[in-house]
């Protein structure tokens, strides 16, 4: 069912056009996931539970990536309350970002990747790395 909605969706974006506010591009980009809530502060990243994957596109004001599981040491990369730390590993140099995640669903097993997609609203990059992550983007086509 997730897929026929899915597939729905990308039609209906072909008749009346694609309403995302930034273009999507096609990247793999190593990626690392550390979840947040309001109780936790970025400064603290370095203690608590990271989740590896690889982005599928990426946006300037977002990103969807894959990870092998949903949650990392017993803390879940979706939800409410929820926010997430990302460390992008960019060819020329690491850039870190916070965002909210929007969606996620598990990929099926015909996926080239296993685990699950995570769709995330770019919230916080410092000024240096959204430069180099403009630089960046303007590579991909």
């Amino acid at each position: 069912m997730p897929e026929m909605i899915r597939s729905l969706t990308a039609r209906l974006r072909e008749f009346i056009g694609n309403s995302r506010r930034a273009p999507r591009r096609i990247a793999q980009v190593p990626v690392r996931v550390t979840p947040l809530d309001s109780r936790t502060h970025v400064t603290s990243q370095h203690r608590l539970p990271m989740a590896s994957g690889i982005t599928r596109d990426i946006s300037l004001t977002g990103l969807a990536f894959v990870v092998p599981a949903i949650h990392v040491g017993g803390r879940y990369l979706t939800g409410e309350d929820r926010k997430l730390h990302i460390q992008l590993e960019l060819p020329e140099r690491e850039i870190e970002l916070d965002a909210l995640p929007v969606r996620y669903e598990r990929l099926s097993a015909e996926a080239p990747e296993n685990g699950y997609v995570i769709g995330a609203h770019t919230t916080n990059i410092r000024d240096d790395d959204r430069g180099r992550f403009l630089a960046y983007l303007k590579t991909l086509r």
